[in-house]
């Protein structure tokens, strides 16, 4: 028990060590105070551009990983499943609410990813795809990022006999809405901004549609 709650708190520390923050510093800037606000890898893309956005994204699934690693290998998922994902969790809030950072964080997605690379690889490639095709047809960073969590919880409901792979995605679906509330709303309201030059799919559709006429 005193161990699993050593690396719970390890892991939120983990998860506390903001990318876009922490390169900000070396840089002279706080992206909370540019663009959206939000201390994440679209807002550092949009306002400082692709290198350090990329810096900002390696940092932040690096540590989600290595959160879950130390979980991996001092609470092995077969005998402590439970706990190992909690840490998962844990990394991610930290993220969110880090605490050196004025719990002030980013949306919580690269740290995600970062931990289920270690603890649920087979799910990457599926969340990866769906990531992928919605933004590629919607130009929506924000909504792609909900329906990957979605499609996250989906594959949870779909594998039979893995109760805390579902509560997992069941709580990583919920943080990934929270944390997008604002997009949505931008959304319904017309207002989100969209990444017209990775609308690919997007503009194929709309020019078959458009021959169609």
């Amino acid at each position: 028990m005193r161990m699993t709650l050593i690396l719970i708190g390890a892991a939120y520390l983990l998860g506390s060590l903001s990318g876009s923050l922490l390169l900000g510093k070396l840089r002279g800037v706080d992206i909370r105070q540019l663009g959206s606000g939000n201390a994440g890898g679209t807002n550092a893309l949009r306002t400082q551009g692709v290198w350090f956005a990329l810096g900002t994204v390696l940092v932040d699934i690096g540590k989600g990983a290595l959160a879950a690693w130390l979980a991996w290998r001092w609470l092995p998922v077969s005998t402590h499943p439970a706990a190992a994902y909690v840490c998962a969790l844990a990394a991610v809030a930290g993220h969110i609410w880090p605490l050196f950072h004025g719990f002030r964080g980013g949306k919580g997605a690269a740290t995600l990813v970062g931990t289920l690379t270690v603890l649920w690889p087979a799910a990457l490639p599926i969340v990866l795809v769906v990531w992928l095709l919605s933004l590629s047809f919607s130009g929506y960073v924000g909504l792609s990022t909900v329906l990957a969590g979605l499609s996250l919880l989906a594959l949870g409901l779909l594998i039979p006999g893995q109760p805390v792979r579902l509560v997992f995605s069941a709580c990583a679906a919920l943080l990934l809405v929270f944390t997008h509330r604002a997009n949505l709303a931008r959304l319904r309201a017309g207002t989100e901004l969209r990444f017209e030059r990775v609308r690919v799919l997007g503009r194929l559709f709309d020019h078959a549609k458009t021959r169609r006429r």
